[in-house]
């Protein structure tokens, strides 16, 4: 196959930052992707109607001329979150997620959640209201290896969540273990989970293995090659519970290359081809339109996108980083090659 034509996709879990660092991240998305849904752990967090509707007038002043791209909002749960703004944002056209981050899970979470049952009656609005609830599904226990903490999360929090709130629209977010992927499959139609390109391309070898590599430094971290198998098999398999969330994470290459690097990989740049060689190597090229552009807007209840994207089998290197000066951003595979780029309309 040399080229591969898709209804146009969504982004179902996306970083862009704000002020200078998003002018520079929102062209490679919007170039790509109909739609996303804007992460809210910027600094402070965006935890309230009134902010995310501010918030998402910046990402569209940053979006360039000539580009579709509508920003999703959603809002950063902490533990005084009023029951009342849950009501306003199920209301607002815009909002269209809440996110729960355990606190210190992972970037700018310290404001996250620390006692997820306290919140509980939180969870009862979002199920009444019928907005959905994204989890960054770590335990943050410092006893915990960091290797186990989505699978305890699963089996201390989340299989509770389930069952009280059998009604509640859930996405574990950027699963990385197949005992993730085991419990969304077990779960009702209520229950879904974004999967990262880097989680279905690399295991853990590829930050450790030869040396320490920063820029495949995520969390939740690259799992053994058993995880990445069974994320690939939930991917391709067509069944409408997985989609596609880069969680495409910008941090600036000094904060990644020095001796306590950030979390995250960028891989806004080149996420379709990313993930059209995670699907291509699992010989499953016919299932990414319904990974990447059904299933995701399915579960959030919007409608399927009108466009297309095409992509193209050409070979290309991925640049050494994006920006200049201070303002740089290393890439996903910087100073590599990929199989699969976008066609330029």
């Amino acid at each position: 196959m040399k080229t591969l034509t898709i209804t146009r996709p969504d982004d179902l879990h996306l970083h862009v930052r704000n002020g200078a660092v998003l002018k520079m991240v929102i062209p490679h998305t919007a170039r790509q992707f109909a739609r996303a849904i804007i992460m809210p752990n910027l600094k402070p967090p965006v935890t309230n109607v009134a902010q995310a509707l501010a918030y998402r007038d910046e990402i569209l002043q940053a979006v360039p001329d000539g580009l579709d791209f509508t920003p999703l909002m959603t809002l950063y749960l902490t533990g005084s979150t009023p029951v009342t703004e849950i009501k306003k944002a199920a209301e607002s056209e815009h909002i269209h997620a809440i996110k729960l981050y355990p606190a210190g899970a992972t970037t700018n979470s310290d404001s996250g959640v620390a006692d997820i049952k306290a919140v509980y009656p939180l969870f009862e609005a979002m199920e009444k209201h019928d907005l959905p609830l994204l989890i960054h599904g770590e335990v943050t226990d410092e006893q915990c290896d960091i290797f186990d903490r989505e699978r305890l999360f699963i089996d201390t929090h989340l299989t509770a969540i389930a069952d009280n709130f059998p009604a509640l629209r859930v996405v574990v977010e950027h699963v990385t273990t197949k005992e993730a992927v085991q419990f969304v499959q077990s779960t009702g139609a209520n229950i879904a989970a974004t999967i990262t390109p880097q989680h279905l391309l690399f295991n853990r070898n590829a930050l450790l293995a030869g040396g320490i590599r920063p820029h495949y430094y995520c969390l939740p971290i690259l799992k053994r090659e058993v995880h990445r198998l069974a994320l690939v098999a939930a991917a391709t398999g067509g069944s409408p519970k997985f989609f596609l969330g880069t969680d495409s994470a910008p941090h600036l290459t000094s904060l990644k290359e020095n001796s306590c690097g950030c979390a995250g990989c960028y891989s806004a740049h080149a996420a379709l081809p990313l993930y059209a060689e995670a699907f291509e190597r699992a010989g499953a090229l016919d299932k990414l339109e319904g990974f990447a552009s059904f299933y995701g807007a399915d579960f959030y209840r919007l409608p399927r996108n009108a466009g297309t994207v095409t992509l193209e089998k050409t070979e290309w290197l991925v640049p050494a980083s994006y920006g200049e000066g201070e303002l740089t951003i290393t890439p996903l595979k910087a100073n590599e090659s990929l199989s699969w780029q976008i066609r330029q309309v």
